[in-house]
């Protein structure tokens, strides 16, 4: 597979698009926030979105390379610097993804991504203001399946402060026990590892014998205490883990990337609006948080840049 690199003095290189890969593929939703770009360079934004929601679950670090090739093009466009920030959270760029994402939030408004920044957060050892962006008066206004992701980071977040019984009473709200399907699970895996810190080892294996066996899908559920490399500059994530399961299938954002809206001019699939279905299996908790500034972002946020068709 052929990687974005440099060549002489021009810059970074795209990643090479597929022909058969088109801008109409794109969410129509996400294809109108390109309206102010030119259309070549429109288009080939949407081809470069559309091959990071191609990529974002089997190769998350092409699928980020697809998303700053569209940020160096067209930075001033909030669905971009949401691609932006989503493949950097899948890549445990989380200093980088909470850059992005607060950048989302100043263009258009939007809260919907306080379960992701909430877990880069955590990401970044920084339980804290993990908690503290669920507290906002924004949260109490999410939907309710947001409110259940969000739920979940604030679990994580009170077991990496060592407190299990506040990481519960997270779990046990209301809006979070009626959650149903695929959540429903991860509720339940989340409050099991709370009922093991706990020390309420039987009442964890009971609620995990009642879940579906994963069987070989194991490796794609959150991995647990993770370690601190401070060699590396990375922040400790406590025994919950960084859940890059974080939003799930009830999607998050306009950008027309992940699981829905590629491909559908309706905005097709689990998501609300246009998008980016982050999925439950995503990027794995052990992958250590960029304790610094994050990967740099390659490339001025200017829009309407000609460089990379």
């Amino acid at each position: 597979m052929i990687r974005a690199g440099t060549e002489g003095g021009r810059g970074p290189v795209p990643p090479p698009l597929p022909d058969d890969v088109v801008a109409a593929d794109l969410d129509r939703a996400a294809r109108g926030r390109l309206r102010t770009l030119s259309k070549d360079n429109a288009d080939g934004v949407a081809r470069h979105l559309v091959m990071a929601g191609r990529l974002l679950d089997t190769e998350p670090e092409l699928a980020y390379e697809h998303a700053q090739a569209a940020v160096r093009r067209a930075g001033r466009v909030d669905v971009v610097r949401e691609a932006a920030g989503i493949t950097a959270y899948r890549t445990g760029r989380y200093a980088e993804a909470l850059r992005e994402l607060r950048t989302v939030r100043r263009l258009n408004g939007s809260d919907e991504h306080l379960p992701l920044l909430a877990d880069c957060e955590r990401g970044l050892g920084r339980p804290e203001r993990a908690i503290a962006l669920s507290q906002e008066d924004a949260a109490r206004a999410l939907p309710d399946d947001l409110k259940v992701e969000l739920a979940i980071v604030v679990a994580g977040a009170r077991l990496d402060l060592g407190d299990p019984d506040a990481a519960l009473a997270a779990l046990g709200a209301p809006v979070v026990q009626a959650a149903v399907g695929e959540p429903a699970e991860r509720v339940a895996r989340a409050r099991a590892d709370a009922l093991r810190a706990a020390g309420r080892e039987d009442e964890a294996d009971a609620l995990l014998a009642t879940l579906p066996d994963l069987g070989d899908e194991d490796d794609e559920v959150v991995v647990y205490d993770l370690h601190e490399d401070a060699e590396a500059g990375s922040a400790a994530v406590g025994n919950a883990g960084v859940r890059n399961a974080g939003v799930g299938n009830a999607g998050v954002g306009n950008a027309g990337v992940g699981n829905a809206g590629v491909g559908s001019d309706e905005g097709a699939g689990d998501a609300a609006g246009a998008g980016v279905a982050v999925a439950a299996a995503g990027a794995h908790g052990d992958e250590r948080a960029d304790g610094g500034g994050g990967a740099e972002r390659v490339g001025a946020a200017g829009e309407d840049q000609e460089g990379d068709r």
